[in-house]
């Protein structure tokens, strides 16, 4: 099974999950999500597989939060999904996959329970 990495390689957060698992010998698929978005159906699937919900991986301090007033708690699921596919920046990162586990690698080493 080949790990994927959710990855923006101007994060740091992101940088210390990617050089982590190098050094555990794991090459991963890079997924550049801010140029390559996921369809809502893909982020639907890692949502699944992270156990969590949308509002879960959104990033509440960008300022497109706060300007597309995403905090309103009568936004549904499928319409923050919506929002994260068109506007990726808003989904917190890194998230690494491997199979049908995946993980907030926030901290890098939290994704040792699915690898």
């Amino acid at each position: 099974m080949t790990v994927q990495i959710y990855h923006n390689p101007r994060c740091s957060k992101s940088k210390q999950a990617l050089s982590y698992l190098e050094k555990k010998g794991i090459t991963p698929e890079i997924i550049l999500y801010l140029e390559t978005p996921p369809t809502a159906d893909d982020l639907g699937i890692l949502l699944l597989k992270l156990e969590l919900s949308p509002r879960d991986i959104m990033r509440t301090g960008e300022k497109l939060y706060k300007e597309l007033e995403l905090n309103d708690p009568s936004l549904s699921e499928e319409a923050l999904i919506t929002v994260m596919c068109a506007h990726p920046i808003l989904i917190e990162r890194p998230i690494v996959v491997n199979g049908d586990l995946a993980k907030l690698a926030r901290p890098a080493n939290v994704m040792e329970e699915i690898l």
